[in-house]
């Protein structure tokens, strides 16, 4: 029987189930008062100056969500861009972007990874599916293992695996609800992560776990922090935004970072715990 899931669980199913593909209105998610930081302001700390821009970036869940600003985003920066798709309304929308060629492929097919990915100085990985059958792949391992896999054997050092809160060290900041509802879910991802952490020694990884993700505009005020009990919510153009920087910035090399946004308010963090925002530049 399905069970209820509180407005606290969704918040975070937002982001875990997938995080190209649900959009939550705000009316039906209630927050309240939300998380500090401790920092620097933004304006400094986001000083896009000494990013590196990477030539060709290969990115697998492209075609919506914040796959779909990470598109967006990496073109304004100059990067071409190659996005794995699996629809063809997809496929045709983004081929009619300058700059960027979408491939029509599974990410479950390490092949098709590695063909798309071939060429590329970087990638991107939003894979996410949510909640599956008892027994079937899921895209949150399979997936983003086979981009992972093919970064390594093509030799593409730099990669964004972009997970979520509740993962790893980050476990404990997931109210029991909301972890007992994903737990399947975040196991998934937390097998991406390990496999990159044990098996990838040569590869500049950096992962990124977002809090529950919001469908609004962005605010400009999400944090990037590596407070493993770091919890809260952030919009989906707002993670692409950070998720991009971070691709440019050497100093998130080999860094597990959680994205929150401290002027949403959240239920999750009612207390208004501080965080310290890890300074990209």
């Amino acid at each position: 029987m399905d069970r209820p899931i509180s407005a606290l669980a969704l918040a975070l199913l937002i982001n875990i189930s997938t995080i190209g593909a649900f959009v939550v209105s705000p009316s039906k998610l209630a927050f309240s008062p939300g998380v500090a930081t401790r920092t620097a302001s933004l304006s400094s700390s986001l000083d896009m100056a000494a990013e590196k821009t990477y030539k060709k970036v290969f990115v697998a869940g492209g075609s919506r969500g914040v796959g779909r600003h990470i598109v967006d985003k990496l073109i304004a920066k100059g990067s071409e861009v190659v996005a794995l798709v699996r629809k063809e309304d997809a496929l045709q929308e983004l081929n009619a972007l300058e700059g960027v060629t979408a491939i029509k492929g599974d990410a479950f097919d390490y092949k098709t990874v590695e063909g798309a990915m071939d060429g590329c100085d970087a990638a991107i990985t939003t894979l996410g599916q949510g909640n599956v059958p008892q027994g079937e792949k899921r895209v949150d391992y399979e997936g983003n293992s086979n981009v992972i896999e093919a970064a390594g054997i093509l030799g593409v050092t730099r990669l964004i695996l972009v997970t979520s809160i509740g993962c790893g060290s980050s476990k404990e900041a997931a109210p029991p609800s909301v972890f007992e509802v994903l737990k399947d879910t975040l196991a998934a991802k937390e097998r991406a992560e390990n496999l990159l952490i044990k098996y990838y020694t040569n590869m500049n990884w950096t992962i990124i776990r977002p809090g529950g993700l919001k469908s609004e505009h962005a605010t400009g005020n999400a944090v990037l922090t590596e407070d493993s009990m770091a919890i809260g919510t952030i919009n989906r153009e707002d993670l692409a935004n950070l998720a991009v920087r971070a691709l440019g910035s050497a100093a998130t090399e080999r860094k597990i970072l959680s994205a929150i946004d401290p002027t949403i308010t959240s239920a999750v963090n009612s207390e208004g715990r501080e965080v310290e925002e890890f300074v990209l530049a």
